[in-house]
C-alpha cells in the first residue's frame, strides 16, 4: 500500500513546480508525541525512529508493519521521510500520533506555495 500511495504522489506531483517541498509536524496524542518531516526532493530515504514500538501489537496489527508502509512510500514517492515517536506508553496513541504527523507533514509539503512559481530547487530540477 505504501508503494502504491508513493507512486500516486510521485505521479500527481510531476516536476513539483510550485509546491512548498518541505513539511513537518509534531502531534501529541494523550501521553504520546510523534514528529514527522518530509522533503519531496527527488530522492527516497526513510529514517524511522520508533524503537519502543518493536514487538508491539494494536489488536491484530503488528506495529512494526508501519515501518514497511513508510519505507515503500518514501522509496516510490522519492522523498526524504523522517519519522519519530518521541515518547508514549500506549502503543495505539503513539502509532496514531505517528500517522497523523506523517499526514500533516505531507500535506504541508505538497501545498502550493504562492511565492514559488518554479521548481523549488536551486538546481532547477527535483528529479532523481
Amino acid at each position: 500500500m505504501g508503494i502504491c500511495l508513493g507512486q500516486a504522489f510521485r505521479e500527481a506531483l510531476g516536476d513539483k513546480r510550485g509546491i512548498a517541498r518541505f513539511g513537518d509536524a509534531a502531534i501529541p496524542m494523550d501521553e504520546a508525541l510523534a514528529r514527522a518531516a518530509v522533503d519531496f526532493g527527488g530522492r527516497g530515504c526513510l529514517v524511522y525512529r520508533a524503537e519502543h514500538l518493536k514487538g508491539r501489537r494494536i489488536g491484530d496489527f503488528d506495529a512494526e508493519l508501519a515501518r514497511e508502509f513508510f519505507a515503500g512510500f518514501a522509496a516510490t514517492a522519492l522523498c526524504n521521510l523522517h519519522l519519530e515517536t518521541v515518547y508514549g506508553e500506549n502503543t495505539h496513541h503513539a502509532m496514531e500520533a505517528l500517522w497523523k504527523a506523517f499526514a500533516r507533514a505531507v500535506r504541508a509539503a505538497v501545498q502550493p506555495d504562492p511565492r514559488e512559481r518554479d521548481v523549488p530547487s536551486t538546481k532547477g530540477t527535483l528529479s532523481a
